[in-house]
């Protein structure tokens, strides 16, 4: 069982040592020139940002785990997969690195967590039975990890954001963690939720610095590595997708950014400004608020997981069809679903109404 203050001291850690440094960091990143510069495709700032704050998240982390050092048999495959990502990262914040390079890190560090044994290994389907995933087991887990770090990845568009959203991903798994009393997966959310308060403290709007794809790319992985540690590797049919629902906001964001891409025959890499945050803003909400929207629908999500994973195969289904019109929902409110329909919009709009107000006039 762990200790509490143990917990208490790395989470501070991590926190100190990510706000600490991050200044350090600032400094660095301006005199080497990894900025982030405004662009209208997808920018929201104005001037240049240092962009290298993935490496304080990085160190924070760091920081947490010596203190704890939590031992678990596939841990240095983990650690090393990490080092590769965040190298991944750092190159693209340096030298904006095609996407073929990007994807290849990633896959790489993917690939070593796999060699590791750490792998999605069978899946339970009710009335079935257990079916053993084989080869094909592989091949998920080097989906999963490479599609949750360009999830958050993709999510980091505006102050505060891809920082906020992991931390409220990881202290829902560190909540399912604790009941499962999964010792690792707690020490590891722990001090990577620290490191991202401790980050947010200079990243939330107006930001001082970016993570940059090191920092998003180095949570991604994490959050995946977490997920499979404590809840991914051997699974029944609907706990499959609690990591998906904890994550919930990002990964959706990132399938309705393939799907639009895909219709408008463009890469799949290709930057816009149709992601929901900036969908939002458009609605009229404030940098602030838009990002505290996406916050209150992370935690939603980050809620039903917690039950999802332990619930009834019925209240399962009941919380999966919640978590769908949830979605739904979202992404009509944000206006990015697929040619604009609203069919749950427009059902309540006809439940009270609203279409015969012009007949009404």
């Amino acid at each position: 069982m762990w200790n509490i203050s143990e917990l208490v001291i790395a989470f501070i850690i991590s926190c100190l040592a990510t706000l600490l440094v991050t200044p350090l960091i600032i400094k660095l990143s301006n005199r080497l020139k990894v900025v982030d510069k405004p662009d209208n495709n997808r920018k929201s700032h104005n001037g240049e940002k240092p962009s290298m704050g993935g490496i304080a998240i990085f160190i924070g982390a760091a920081a947490g785990f010596m203190y704890l050092q939590p031992m678990q048999e596939q841990m240095n495959a983990i650690i090393i997969g990490a080092f590769i990502m965040v190298l991944t990262g750092l190159l693209d914040d340096m030298f904006e690195l095609r996407a073929l390079y990007k994807l290849a890190g990633q896959v790489a560090a993917a690939l070593v967590v796999v060699s590791s044994g750490l792998v999605i290994e069978n899946l339970t389907i009710p009335f079935a039975g257990t079916v053993y995933m084989g080869e094909f087991g592989i091949l998920l887990t080097v989906l999963w990890i490479v599609a949750a770090s360009n999830a958050i990845n993709l999510i980091d568009g505006l102050d505060g954001l891809a920082a906020g959203v992991s931390a409220i991903g990881l202290a829902s798994i560190l909540a399912m963690a604790i009941i499962d009393y999964q010792i690792v997966v707690v020490y590891l959310s722990i001090i990577l939720i620290g490191s991202c308060i401790g980050f947010l403290f200079h990243n939330f709007h107006p930001a001082k610095i970016f993570m940059g794809d090191t920092g998003a790319l180095f949570l991604g992985y994490s959050i995946a590595i977490v997920a499979m540690l404590g809840l991914f590797k051997n699974v029944a049919f609907f706990s499959f997708i609690v990591p998906i629902i904890v994550i919930a906001v990002p990964v959706f964001d990132t399938t309705l950014a393939i799907i639009r891409r895909t219709m408008n025959h463009q890469g799949i890499a290709t930057a816009d400004k149709q992601h929901i945050h900036y969908q939002l803003m458009n609605m009229g909400y404030s940098h602030r608020g838009s990002v505290l929207i996406i916050y209150a629908f992370s935690v939603f999500f980050g809620g039903m997981a917690i039950i999802f994973n332990s619930a009834t195969l019925l209240t399962s289904l009941v919380i999966f069809g919640v978590i769908i019109i949830g979605i739904q929902l979202i992404a009509e409110i944000a206006g990015v679903t697929v040619y604009n329909r609203q069919p749950l919009l427009d059902g309540f709009r006809r439940l009270i109404g609203i279409r015969n107000l012009d007949k009404m006039k």
